[in-house]
């Protein structure tokens, strides 16, 4: 997976999006999805990364439990974090990101390692050979208004799963968009920020819950684009599914 080219400032957010070679599919069972946000935690450190000693197939506690990566048997006592993140989701062929780089090149370096490992676990497990991932996209974010906008687009991205076209076409039931987002997609940081416990070890949650105003915040930001498909001033073409 080549690296990004454009410059990434430490103590900034960037949006991230990577992409599968050819936009295949990445995550093909819930085996895979765990593996995929465990190694977001898991490689996101700058020392050396001893994978947890479990098969891939006990990943998982229990298919509706939390993924507690701070369990014995991880690195969580000798964590040296390339980048703080605030916000995912993992879709069938690719991943969003939003994520505060700490040290040079952390995200660079957070990206190669994420993209690397989980490819080599994919080829494994379903006998392929060859780069998995393009290469990662990142936008800078700028403003208040942009990350609250990023966060409510990330969230939002599930949707087009359910509702094939749905930002052109609308949505006829807003109900059950909600319902499918709020209790069904459980593969993005949607469930804890609104305080429903998924993967809190993955997120930092504070400064976004803040300058949201709180899980309530985040919820109506969410149902106003799905009712309206919306964003004030949000352009999102580059990263369109």
């Amino acid at each position: 997976m080549p690296r990004q080219k454009t410059q990434l400032v430490n103590n900034e957010i960037y949006h991230i999006c990577l992409r599968a070679v050819g936009d295949d599919v990445i995550f093909k069972d819930d085996n895979d999805y765990f593996r995929g946000i465990f190694s977001i935690y898991e490689f996101n450190n700058a020392n050396t990364v001893k994978i947890w000693r479990r098969r891939r197939d006990r990943i998982q506690e229990k298919k509706n439990s939390e993924l507690y990566p701070l369990r014995e048997g991880t690195i969580a006592n000798n964590r040296d974090c390339f980048v703080e993140v605030l916000a995912f989701c993992f879709m069938p062929n690719h991943i969003h990101l939003l994520i505060r780089q700490l040290k040079d090149s952390g995200i660079s370096s957070f990206m190669q390692k994420v993209g690397g490992g989980y490819a080599q676990y994919f080829n494994n497990r379903y006998e392929r050979k060859g780069h998995l991932f393009n290469q990662f996209k990142a936008i800078h974010i700028r403003s208040d208004k942009q990350l609250k906008n990023v966060v409510t687009y990330i969230h939002c991205n599930p949707i087009s799963l359910v509702s094939a076209g749905w930002k052109t076409k609308g949505i006829e039931n807003t109900g059950k968009i909600m319902e499918f987002l709020e209790k069904e997609y459980r593969w993005s940081s949607l469930f804890d920020y609104l305080g429903t416990k998924n993967f809190t070890s993955i997120t930092t949650r504070g400064f976004i819950l803040k300058l949201m105003e709180g899980s309530d915040g985040i919820k109506s930001d969410v149902k106003n684009w799905v009712q309206y498909n919306k964003i004030e001033n949000f352009h999102y073409g580059e990263f369109e599914e």
